[in-house]
């Protein structure tokens, strides 16, 4: 046998000594300093007090929440409805039946689709629940607008988009129909940078998904025509947050989540073309873009961090065939061309020329123009080229204010031609007015309120500070054209009586002359 090892002991003196060091040098300080702090009168002590015992304060959301209680318990947002019950849009045993045979024809095709594919493990179908959000919310929609003022459904739709599981997802039907429909070469800017799918989830509802392609820090550059923009996740979200302070409530609920861009997408697709156009980025990022005739290359698509990506969730409206609506030119269309311009842009009395014209000759139909240029004024939206409407409200119903994504691109500047359908007609409804300008007393400060709301959203904040404060320096633009208006034609043809509601008590009342 091996006999003792001679330097047994001299290894066992060096880490002795290693020890010995440490303890000297490291915890033999840290100890004393501890120590130390506890001693009365200790500089240390003094200069990093301990946090005294606070009594527990509510979270920002409730903190912020009150101003925005404030405004929508004014009587301005408690208006007693017309008599007798809303119309709605869809009849509750039609809609149910259309999207019992929705869900089985879904069903049915999942089940081909996973056998084709020879997947084994088990699938169960898809239920349609009569008490889905979705649904309810679909049932909801009345003449008086897309939900009520206070709308539980909503409240739920917005959470279930946030959380529910995508079982699928896929191009939307104008996006199918424009594939390959023009030639890549041609393409010199991103010009069609608005990327969206269509997401579907646990409960058999739908959204139109816009990812993330701007910083919210970031403005739209100056020579970027309005038809080449960026479209913004964020200004959907807040465009629904605006539309319903404002008490329009024509925007579909919108909220912001994070996708996880494999699994909520590449991995639910059975689109080969939506699976072809992922990649790994050199960071090791999944990313995606959109084929022609959006964007063509990869340096326009959108990446994962590195499967994660903010976007924006916007609620389906109901199928078409339950709900047709009518897609109509704005008579204020914009020039899509680099040196064209309309007739409004240069005949100042464009809107005698409209007011001739049915349906804006009588009804409520201009009226509901020129709320849709206040809603884009303040978002700072140019991009209305036409705008929906359900059929079945006939010509008086309210205009769908969808599309919101290229507003708030630039918060240092103000668009004010977007407001040519109030100047150049002077006419505004009573309700519109004493909303906007409710909303410029500095209880009801239209940035705090839309600040407050906007903290409901799991990505805020969704709007920078200058955006918030622009909204209040468009909105004082929009009460002085209504003054010029009324200083040169007169309140009683200036402000439209769009209902018979009994005022507002004295103490509450705005006045028209502010």
């Amino acid at each position: 046998m091996p006999g003792p090892r001679r330097d047994r002991p001299a290894v066992l003196l060096l880490l002795g000594a290693l020890l010995a060091a440490d303890l000297y040098f490291h915890l033999w300080p840290r100890a004393r300093r501890e120590l130390s702090a506890g001693a009365p009168g200790c500089p240390c002590r003094r200069r990093h007090p301990a946090p005294a015992a606070a009594a527990p304060q509510p979270p920002p959301r409730a903190r912020a929440a009150s101003a925005l209680r404030r405004l929508f318990a004014h009587p301005l947002y408690r208006a007693a409805a017309p008599p007798g019950p809303a119309e709605p849009l869809l009849g509750a045993r039609e809609a149910l039946r259309y999207y019992r045979r929705k869900a089985a024809r879904w069903n049915r095709r999942h089940k081909l689709y996973r056998e084709e594919l020879n997947l084994t493990s088990p699938s169960a179908p898809l239920p349609l629940r009569p008490e889905a959000s979705w649904l309810q919310f679909h049932l909801g929609i009345s003449r008086d607008g897309l939900y009520p003022r206070s709308s539980p459904a909503v409240t739920r739709l917005l959470r279930d988009m946030q959380e529910f599981t995508t079982i699928s997802a896929d191009y939307s039907q104008d996006e199918k129909a424009l594939l390959g429909a023009c030639d890549c070469s041609q393409i010199v800017k991103p010009s069609g940078v608005h990327l969206k799918l269509v997401l579907r989830f646990q409960d058999f509802g739908k959204a139109m998904f816009k990812p993330m392609r701007q910083k919210r820090e970031e403005e739209t550059p100056e020579d970027f025509f309005y038809f080449i923009d960026f479209q913004r996740h964020n200004a959907e979200i807040a465009a629904f947050h605006l539309d319903r302070i404002l008490d329009f409530r024509r925007v579909p609920p919108t909220v912001g989540r994070l996708i996880n861009v494999t699994k909520d997408i590449l991995e639910v697709t059975k689109n080969e073309i939506l699976q072809s156009v992922f990649f790994v980025s050199p960071a090791s990022n999944v990313c995606f873009f959109a084929k022609c005739p959006y964007m063509c290359k990869t340096e326009y698509a959108v990446c994962g961090n590195p499967h994660l990506l903010e976007g924006s969730l916007s609620a389906f409206l109901p199928s078409l065939n339950l709900a047709p609506r009518l897609s109509i030119p704005n008579p204020w269309i914009r020039s899509y061309s680099f040196d064209g311009k309309e007739e409004w842009e240069v005949n100042p009395l464009y809107c005698n020329t409209v007011r001739e014209i049915y349906p804006y000759s009588n009804g409520n139909r201009l009226l509901n123009i020129i709320d849709m240029a206040i809603f884009d004024f303040l978002i700072g939206n140019m991009d209305r080229h036409h705008y929906e409407m359900f059929t079945k409200f006939g010509d008086d119903g309210f205009l769908l204010h969808l599309d919101n994504a290229r507003g708030f691109g630039r918060h240092s500047h103000d668009e004010t031609s977007i407001l040519a359908p109030l100047s150049q007609c002077c006419i505004i409804k009573r309700t519109t007015l004493l909303r906007l300008q409710l909303l410029a007393e500095p209880e009801y400060r239209l940035s705090d309120v839309m600040r407050e709301s906007l903290l409901q959203d799991r990505l805020a904040p969704i709007l920078t500070e200058p955006h918030l404060l622009a909204l209040d320096r468009r909105l004082q633009l929009i009460l002085r054209a209504v003054r010029k208006c009324i200083d040169t034609y007169g309140e009683a043809k200036v402000v439209a009586n769009d209902t018979t509601q009994p005022e507002a008590p004295a103490s509450d009342r705005v006045k028209l002359a502010t």
